[in-house]
């Protein structure tokens, strides 16, 4: 079958880029037969790509069990990690095929594929013939393909491996991010064959510095002008420039042009500029590129901190594995938007990419979106964490990845920090000063305008031996009690937490006694969420707020993490069936838990926020102690239960979480109402928030993030189906297995209930709710209309939502 392409970009005849989505042909297994043209792959299953092909599961805690050597008690004891990387099926070969005309192709053209990430080590064929391959699934790529590629039909195929105990989470199976071919002209600009800086900012005007590399088939750069012209978001020319290119540029052009009136990059302001760039022989057009770029300023510095557009601020960031959830690692535009709508309601206005390099979409989206983004490389250097981790591909592949990673990352003003890796064991051997300074100068090769970071774990040993003393930015994970001594040690004058907290919970779970733990576990594999449990190496969120409010040269945070993730599952990562993270301030689904509001109630100051913890229906629990919690922005609140005040509390000094939290800890459970009054500074009562004991489950209640799709066959809505009593209150402990029937014009996704411990599938459209909700994912088809859900629950009303659909 000959695929359908979904065209991308057209400029006239010279520049075609398509996407390479449609009727792919894939079986698991080895099969290096399937690279011959006549390989009959009838019999394979067809999927489209972005796939990732372990997701459907099933679980299983034998799936990659990995022993770990742990030390407990002084001495060295085996440790099995069941759900480590999540207990799906990812280890293995696999191959795609896919037959294809690119119809754009001529003899003479120049044809190159780009691969935004596959998963793992894969090797490209075309026709018949290799082509090239690569070794981190995490990274882009591409591929010179004009000397095989063929008018008419062409046959591409891509053999892939996952190797046991190569990771440390989940990574995903496949071809999970996108395919690109791309047809020019015989002269052309390469792939990421542009590079823009800002040299100079002001109110008044910017600099703005263009470089454009170019490629020549012949070898041949006689002739060639470069005419750039700059746009604002509103398609006005703000800039133009031309250049031709003489003997002495080493076939690449340098402009430089003017922006009056800037309009500055942030995260409040996202604007953005694309400069449009024609490439000429004399005057015949041979290729048209299309660069997005901001204009901004950013500075680190000693004793002041971080300045963006000279504006000081810390950083509210958020550490994201790449996974989404029960769609696994296959890449989705309208998945990313979703995770981000959400951070931004929260206050959070960065991301690291933990601990990998970005899916090209989630750069995209941060740019116009507006958050600043720590671009990561690796979580392995030479002293391995796992077996067959990156350890093994340092030497032949580190100066490649990284070199690709900025390639195509350091045109967005999002990205304003490059981070070389995380937590590497080589903080504490002699030669990790030198491969810092190895992948550090990299980076400012390549990128002069950025600084570097690592995530450092091994704190003393970073200091004793230099290793932090030569980073850009030294980056602590979990150490907040060490910063004051790391600040006096270090020459920086300043200090990033690139990962704190660590703090776990489960959606809607709470116990008792509600004290602080570290590693607590439970018979059903929950941890609280009264946000009181953490980790072995770290703290609860109020921990480390007080050290970025009170040190003015900590210059922000990066919480790990902002949505659970598949694999991690600690505390429980010796004790299946847990196999997703607990970390997350929003559940797998992606319901938010209600650490999300403590943060809100931090971050986000646009935004009043009032949340109560716990709900208030606990069967049983009548008499006794059940604290109550209030998450808020305001300095002081007053709860009432049944009416009855328990007294007005202020935040004050006097601890870390008294500091962040209203907390009214001797209250008695008694069935009923609870309501939480705000105060603001004056003591005006300034918002109300009451919750109520349920009563029995009574209907489903759906709750869509968004009411109307494009029809592309991609577009998602994400519905939260609630069950509530016969007034609406949420029935928190409901567990009811609901089905959901789609008709329309669009289809089943798929299903999360944010369970770390739920081994129910993802891809079938049922599945039980988790303290009384779940989230089912809907998707667009290619045609205009409407979408019609029903979920269904013996015993309980049913819900309906119709989302429509247009072109």
């Amino acid at each position: 079958m000959v695929s359908i392409f979904f065209l991308q970009n057209t400029y006239g005849q010279l520049r075609t880029e398509y996407l390479l989505e449609k009727n792919w042909k894939f079986s698991k297994g080895n099969h290096p037969e399937s690279v011959k043209e006549n390989f009959n792959d009838s019999s394979w299953e067809t999927v489209t790509v972005p796939h990732d092909w372990a997701i459907k599961g099933p679980f299983d805690g034998a799936n990659d069990s990995q022993e770990v050597a742990i030390v407990q008690n002084g001495e060295k004891q085996a440790s099995k990690k069941t759900g480590r990387t999540g207990g799906l099926p990812f280890i293995g070969k696999a191959w795609y095929r896919n037959t294809f005309t690119a119809a754009a192709f001529k003899k003479g053209k120049r044809a190159v594929i780009l691969i935004d990430g596959a998963m793992s080590y894969p090797v490209v064929y075309l026709n018949g013939e290799k082509v090239g391959h690569w070794a981190y699934g995490y990274n882009s790529f591409s591929i010179d393909v004009t000397s095989k590629m063929r008018e008419g039909k062409n046959v591409l195929s891509i053999g892939l491996e996952n190797l046991p105990e190569a990771s440390r989470w989940y990574p995903g199976a496949g071809l999970y991010r996108n395919v690109h071919v791309i047809i020019t002209e015989d002269v052309n600009i390469p792939v990421w064959g542009t590079y823009i800086t800002t040299p100079v900012i002001n109110k008044d005007f910017a600099k703005v510095k263009i470089k454009t590399k170019v490629n020549s088939i012949s070898g041949k750069y006689d002739g060639l002008n470069l005419q750039t012209t700059i746009k604002n978001a509103k398609g006005q020319t703000v800039a133009t420039a031309t250049k031709t290119l003489s003997d002495t540029d080493l076939q690449e052009f340098e402009q430089d042009l003017i922006v009056k009136n800037p309009a500055l990059w942030s995260p409040e302001t996202p604007n953005l500029y694309h400069a449009e760039t024609k490439l000429y022989i004399g005057k015949t057009l041979k290729d048209e590129y299309s660069t997005t770029f901001g204009i901004r300023t950013i500075k680190f510095e000693a004793e002041k901190g971080f300045s963006l557009n000279g504006v000081y601020r810390k950083f509210k960031g958020v550490c994201n594995h790449h996974d989404l959830g029960p769609l696994g690692a296959a890449i989705n535009v309208a998945a990313l938007r979703r995770q981000l709508t959400l951070l931004k309601d929260m206050g959070c206005d960065a991301i690291r990419t933990s601990h990998n390099m970005p899916a090209p979409e989630l750069v995209k989206l941060c740019d116009e979106m507006g958050f600043m983004m720590m671009v990561e490389s690796f979580d392995e250097w030479k002293e391995p964490k796992v077996k067959n981790g990156y350890s093994h591909l340092f030497d032949e592949w580190a100066e490649k990845d990284v070199v690709n990673m900025i390639h195509a990352n350091r045109n967005s003003p999002c990205v304003v920090m490059w981070s070389i890796g995380n937590e590497v064991p080589d903080q504490g051997t002699k030669n990790g000063g030198k491969i810092l300074k190895f992948l550090q100068d990299i980076c400012h090769r390549e990128d002069p305008t950025r600084p570097v970071t690592v995530g450092m774990d091994r704190i003393q040993n970073a200091l004793d031996n230099n290793f932090a003393s030569v980073l850009d930015v030294p980056g602590f994970n979990y150490k907040p009690m060490l910063y004051k001594n790391a600040y006096n040690r270090l020459p920086q004058g300043f200090i990033l937490g690139t990962e704190t907290a660590s703090t776990v919970s489960s959606r809607g779970v709470y116990k008792f006694p509600v004290e602080f733990f570290k590693m607590k576990m439970y018979d059903d594999n929950q941890s609280s969420s009264y946000d009181f449990e953490y980790c072995n190496w770290s703290q609860i969120p109020d921990d480390e707020f007080v050290k970025q409010d009170d040190l003015k040269y900590v210059i922000g945070e990066f919480v790990w993490t902002g949505f659970d993730y598949l694999g991690e599952p600690t505390p429980y990562d010796e004790k299946w069936p847990s196999h997703s993270s607990y970390f997350g301030i929003i559940d797998l689904a992606g319901i938010p838990k209600d650490r999300f509001y403590l943060y809100r109630s931090r971050w986000n100051t646009e935004k009043p926020t009032l949340h109560i913890v716990p709900h208030w229906t606990f069967p049983g629990r009548e008499g006794q102690v059940t604290p109550v919690f209030a998450y808020t922005n305001y300095p002081s609140a007053e709860l009432f239960i049944n009416g009855k005040s328990q007294g007005k509390q202020t935040k004050n000094n006097s601890s870390n979480t008294n500091r962040y939290r209203l907390m009214w800890k001797d209250v008695k459970y008694q069935p009923g109402t609870i309501k939480v009054v705000a105060y603001d500074a004056s003591g005006k009562a300034v918002a109300e928030e009451v919750v109520k004991t349920a009563g029995k489950p009574h209907h489903i209640l759906l709750e869509t993030d968004r009411k109307a799709l494009t029809a592309d066959d991609k577009d998602l809505a994400y519905v939260t189906a609630s069950i509530v009593d016969v007034n609406g209150n949420l029935c928190p402990d409901a567990d009811n297995s609901l089905s959901f029937d789609v008709k329309g014009n669009g289809q089943f996704k798929v299903v999360s209930n944010g369970d770390a411990t739920s081994l129910e599938p993802f891809h079938l459209p049922k599945m039980k709710a988790f303290n009384g909700k779940l989230v089912v994912t809907i998707q667009s088809s290619e045609q205009a209309g409407k979408i019609n859900l029903q979920v269904l629950s013996k015993g309980l009303k049913a819900g309906n939502l119709t989302v429509s659909t247009s072109k």
